[in-house]
């Protein structure tokens, strides 16, 4: 699994949020994706990395602003009741 973060600039509110994770499923193949227009950030779960020419072309077609991508092998925290 990979964890991709986008610094974003230009979302406002919830449905700027909205707005920006449809496009992400539309063109990605996704297991999970949030945004956050407080933070100004969309995290995306994938099983591969994801294509950073793509991402930039969708964001721009969305209207806001690509400032930053940052990825990194994600592994879902194991909890143990036992430590």
């Amino acid at each position: 699994m990979t964890k991709t973060v986008l610094h974003i600039e230009g979302m406002m509110c919830g449905m700027c949020e909205a707005h920006m994770n449809d496009a992400i499923r539309k063109n990605f193949e996704v297991k999970k994706v949030t945004s956050s227009h407080t933070k100004k950030e969309t995290e995306i779960l994938s099983e591969a990395p994801l294509d950073e020419e793509l991402l930039r072309k969708t964001i721009a077609e969305t209207g806001y602003t690509l400032k930053g991508i940052s990825s990194a092998p994600y592994e879902k925290k194991k909890f143990s009741l036992f430590g």
